[in-house]
């Protein structure tokens, strides 16, 4: 207490010396005496709204006390200025953690250590199983090998477009944008037209946007390369967008090749709605290798997908990016007969009627129709037990499947498209949609 009440007096004889406020708020913190030394900083934040330790101290104040969505407004603001300060990382980490981001503290955590090991935290290093000194445990350099990735996303798909049952339209946009180019690859060179490209798939949840990407590869005997969000984001500082690129540079040393983004919009969020500059940059990075900037991505084609395209970037939309945007709907009659024929080709099956069961499994995806083969067959796996001969299943089988198992993913994915086609198509983006549920 004698040191606050010296720093008082101090204070009193020089009013307005900023240094002297700073040195007495930070021993009120350090005697839990937060108000008033909330007071001395916002008086220095008055007078110089950027004064880095005052806003440092302030948003500690905040931490200390539990306010930690305040102190974050304080701290995400300062990260975006300061990301080379160690400290602001390590109580940006910290806040985020107790705020429950915990993927988000681990990254910012890793960035602290890397600028200055010395900010290691007991706390953070029993969280996140990390050693001090920026290193990651044993069990953590295991997981982190790029080339590992590489291979265990890279195969030779054996499935081509036989094998999707229905979705024309999708497979002729796409026989348009890849197949054609590949085929008759001497008139787009006569024409100086790059073999490659991007296309976005987008619709509900289940309806074989995975599968008609895979098919596309075996259509043309290309490579197949399958990237998800877990593919790509790691918490060190810049990792993300190495591997970002490592997936980008194996397309191209492979080509002809697909390379495919499931759950796009994880990767290529909107970024007026991001938080942190750490996906961000993951984005610019996406959005560098899709126009070649420093490689030519002749050869390579990209197909993405996502349930939710109002979330993706617009940036990803323009021309030699993701530009041909392809609604994938829920199978119609005749899909969802093809499929469910496609399914139960190498199953027992006695005297099935497909043009019925097509007819009851309305508003029915592709992973829908699985579901129901599945429960049937797991039904029919039980009767076996007693005999030890399979039984075959027949139409009565399916027909009583379906009342354990209901379609809801695709009506609930439409009743929120609707808005977007009804209020947020400027663009028309979402006229495939309107046309759908006959909006227009």
């Amino acid at each position: 207490m004698d040191e606050i009440q010296e720093l008082r007096e101090a204070l009193r004889q020089s009013p307005e010396n900023l240094p002297l406020k700073i040195l007495l708020a930070e021993a009120l913190i350090k005697g839990a005496m937060f108000v008033e030394a909330e007071q001395l900083l916002k008086e220095v934040l008055s007078l110089q709204r950027s004064h880095l330790k005052a806003n440092i101290s302030l948003a500690r104040i905040y931490f200390l006390q539990q306010k930690y969505s305040t102190a974050l407004v304080i701290l995400e603001e300062l990260s975006n200025n300061y990301g080379n300060n160690a400290e602001v990382m390590l109580l940006y980490a910290k806040a985020l953690y107790k705020e429950g981001a915990k993927d988000q503290a681990k990254i910012f955590y890793q960035r602290a250590l890397k600028i200055n090991s010395s900010y290691a935290d007991e706390e953070m290093d029993n969280e996140f199983r990390l050693r001090q000194y920026g290193k990651t445990t044993d069990e953590d350099e295991e997981d982190y090998d790029d080339d590992d990735d590489e291979i265990r996303n890279f195969e030779k798909p054996l499935i081509n477009f036989s094998h999707v049952g229905g979705m024309h339209f999708v497979k002729e946009q796409i026989e348009l944008k890849i197949i054609k180019p590949l085929k008759f690859s001497d008139l787009y060179k006569a024409y100086d037209k790059k073999i490659g490209g991007g296309i976005l798939l987008y619709g509900p949840p289940g309806c074989g946007k995975t599968y008609i990407a895979k098919a596309t590869a075996g259509e043309i005997n290309a490579n197949f390369i399958n990237v998800s969000i877990h593919d790509v984001f790691d918490m060190w500082l810049g990792a993300s967008e190495q591997k970002l690129h490592n997936f980008f540079e194996t397309a191209r040393k492979n080509a002809p090749c697909v390379l495919f983004f499931d759950e796009i919009d994880a990767l290529g969020a909107n970024r007026n709605d991001m938080k942190n500059h750490a996906g961000k940059h993951v984005i610019n990075q996406f959005l560098s290798e899709l126009d070649g900037i420093s490689s030519n991505n002749d050869g390579v084609l990209i197909l993405g997908a996502t349930n939710v395209p109002w979330h993706l970037d617009p940036a990803f939309r323009r021309p030699n990016r993701f530009d041909r945007i392809i609604f994938v709907p829920p199978p119609d009659l005749e899909s969802r007969k093809s499929i469910l024929e496609i399914l139960l080709q190498k199953k027992p099956v006695n005297s099935i009627d497909y043009q019925l069961l097509a007819k009851k499994t309305t508003d029915y995806s592709g992973a829908d129709l699985k579901a129901l083969i599945d429960i049937c067959v797991e039904e029919k796996l039980k009767e076996s037990f007693t005999s030890g001969v399979p039984t075959p299943i027949q139409t009565k089988d399916l027909v009583k499947s379906l009342d354990k198992h209901k379609p809801t993913s695709v009506k609930e994915w439409f009743h929120a498209a609707k808005n977007y086609a009804l209020y947020a198509n400027d663009t028309g983006l979402y006229d495939d949609i309107a046309k759908y549920l006959n909006l227009k």
